[in-house]
């Protein structure tokens, strides 16, 4: 019970930029992470808790590389892009530490802030956001050809995508069902003009019909989170503003219901979840990551603070939801 309680530093590493870093992702596996930079580049490391080794550099855009993004291990070692350059590209490992450029989308009329693959049993399917208030949905089709839909997405500008899990949880509480189907593609994105719409896909009409949350955010939406909480009743997403805020939302049937967390010091700029649903890290401008748990009483509480030096201070206290 006590480790449940703990966040600790296993280890850091140099990236080898030459400039700030802006993501940082593990693979599938927890066994590599990619890393971006305002230096226009991507590298690749190999990690583990004894060592970490650099297995692989690209040399991606021609500005800030925003995010990178892996996708499922079962289409192969691939992972994407986005960049201030207007571009996506998509990158394949042809054999260790060597990628090959597969597709470049150049269709976007700015930045590209956000990338988020879609899970896998909806095939390779890449959801976009990007400055021009637009959102892409780009995908590869079974014949090898890559394709992408674009529609208005939020007023100033899309920050940040995040897409939901394929099961419903009410697929969950249903010990009667022998063959379960996947439900509706959707996600959840975030913008400038402070609203939170969810997106949810109608095959008939070969659109995404938008649904659009209660404004609680008073400043721009910097990044939403919907976690894959595969096996709890009812579906959670996370989002942080630069109004110094961060808002769980939970949803079993109905509406969507919120929490919000006491306000922090600084504004909130990235939300991630555990695997399992019941933890969130939350890192703000004061160069501090938050980590918060949900109890059994369903209120959650801050077990651990790490600074930008990696030292931590573990501890709970709990906040009514």
């Amino acid at each position: 019970d006590q480790l449940e309680r703990m966040a600790y530093t296993i280890g850091s590493f140099d990236s080898e930029h030459k400039a700030m870093i802006h993501d940082a992702q593990f693979d599938f596996y927890g066994q590599r992470v990619a890393t971006s930079s305002s230096d226009g580049s991507i590298h690749i490391f190999e990690v583990s808790e004894e060592s970490q080794k650099k297995s692989g550099e690209i040399q991606a855009h021609s500005g800030p590389v925003w995010q990178v993004c892996w996708a499922h291990p079962k289409f192969g070692c691939i992972l994407a892009s986005a960049g201030y350059d207007r571009k996506v590209i998509i990158w394949k490992e042809v054999k260790p530490g060597s990628w090959d450029r597969v597709y470049e989308f150049n269709h976007f009329q700015a930045s590209v802030n956000s990338i988020s693959w879609a899970p896998w049993e909806y095939g390779l399917i890449l959801a976009c956001g990007c400055s021009d208030g637009k959102i892409s949905i780009c995908s590869r089709s079974k014949e090898d050809k890559w394709s992408y839909k674009a529609f208005e997405g939020h007023r100033i500008g899309v920050n940040s995508v995040s897409w939901g899990p394929a099961s419903f949880p009410s697929l969950l509480q249903n010990p009667n069902i022998e063959i379960v189907t996947l439900p509706p593609k959707r996600f959840v994105s975030g913008g400038a003009d402070k609203s939170i719409k969810i997106w949810t896909y109608d095959i008939n009409r070969d659109e995404y019909d938008e649904e659009t949350l209660p404004e609680v955010h008073t400043e721009w939406i910097r990044d939403v989170a919907w976690s894959q909480n595969a096996g709890l009743p009812f579906e959670t997403i996370a989002s942080c503003s630069e109004d110094q805020t961060v808002v769980v939302w939970t949803k079993s049937s109905g509406n969507w219901n919120h929490t919000i967390l006491p306000k922090f010091q600084a504004p909130c700029w990235k939300v991630s979840w555990s695997v399992t649903g019941n933890m969130l890290a939350v890192s703000t401008g004061d160069n501090l990551v938050n980590v918060y748990k949900e109890n059994l009483e369903g209120k959650w509480e801050i077990i651990s603070k790490v600074n930008e030096n990696g030292v931590t201070e573990n501890y709970g206290q709990a906040y009514a939801s």
